[in-house]
């Protein structure tokens, strides 16, 4: 009972804390660089602003907040950010919007990631093709026996649709069929863990960077998420994508523009691998 309170509070802070606003100390009289979007971008994102050299942070406020890819998109948009953080490139329609406003969106790989399925480590199954995967979060599969599991429902625990992650997912795995009706959504990558972590008939899938001990890893079609694995020539890892910031070329200011060059240098890049990610 306490282990279930624990853990159902531990989903609750991560969502409260995907909302929040993350900033760096900075005097009042600072400029300022607003980020917005991705979860999965978010712990770079941190990264670099606690890493940013002194002698700059203190001249320059950052916030960012983890509120989902599509929030961000719409953030660079409408003029309210200054970078974007996403987990997918932005869509055909909305280049299309984006180039009726006249505004010269600029897209930046900032990283590479790969989408981890995710159960309860008391869970036996190890391993799961795409072609699993998919019959369990379209419905065609109910059952962990189906797959190899206990006899047992499988709850399904996905992103909401403001998620990166989810629209990768929707078109790669799901191959833009429709999601169960009872899957349980969740806003955040650590929502997801923190649900999987108290349901043992639960699947989700989340970033590589989000992986702990209180969630199991399963490979797909055999292979496993590992750093190695997501940069080999053969037999690499069959879920990765890249990691972008976008910025409006209109309105990219100085400031915003050193930040994302501090990122993608070699310092920035070595805290891409710390936070579980794969650098460029």
């Amino acid at each position: 009972m306490r282990k279930s309170f624990l853990l159902s509070s531990i989903a609750a802070i991560a969502t409260l804390a995907a909302a929040m606003t993350y900033s760096s100390i900075v005097s009042a009289d600072s400029a300022k660089i607003i980020i917005k979007g991705s979860t999965t971008v978010l712990p770079i994102t941190q990264k670099a602003i606690e890493a940013y050299p002194e002698s700059v942070a203190k001249k320059v406020a950052i916030s960012v907040d983890g509120s989902g890819s599509g929030n961000g998109i719409k953030a660079i948009m409408d003029g309210t950010c200054d970078i974007a953080n996403s987990s997918r490139a932005m869509k055909k329609e909305e280049l299309a919007k984006a180039k009726e406003k006249k505004l010269r969106i600029k897209e930046i790989v900032v990283a590479w990631d790969m989408i981890v399925p995710v159960v309860h480590p008391k869970n036996p199954v190890a391993s799961l093709t795409k072609d699993q995967l998919k019959g369990i979060y379209e419905g065609t599969i109910k059952n962990w026996k189906e797959v190899g599991g206990p006899d047992m429902r499988i709850v399904v625990i996905s992103r909401d649709t403001s998620s990166g992650t989810y629209e990768f997912w929707y078109e790669d795995v799901l191959k833009k069929t429709n999601v169960r009706k009872d899957a349980l959504l969740q806003a955040s990558n650590g929502a997801v863990v923190a649900t999987v972590a108290n349901n043992e008939k639960a699947i989700g899938y989340i970033g590589f960077g989000y992986l702990n001990n209180s969630i199991k890893a399963v490979k797909v079609n055999g292979i496993e998420p590992t750093l190695k694995n997501a940069k080999a020539k053969k037999n690499r890892y069959p879920i990765a994508r890249e990691l972008y910031m976008y910025v409006n070329e209109n309105k990219y200011t100085p400031q915003a523009k050193a930040f994302v060059k501090f990122l993608l240098g070699k310092k920035g890049q070595e805290l891409v691998k710390s936070a579980g990610y794969i650098p460029l």
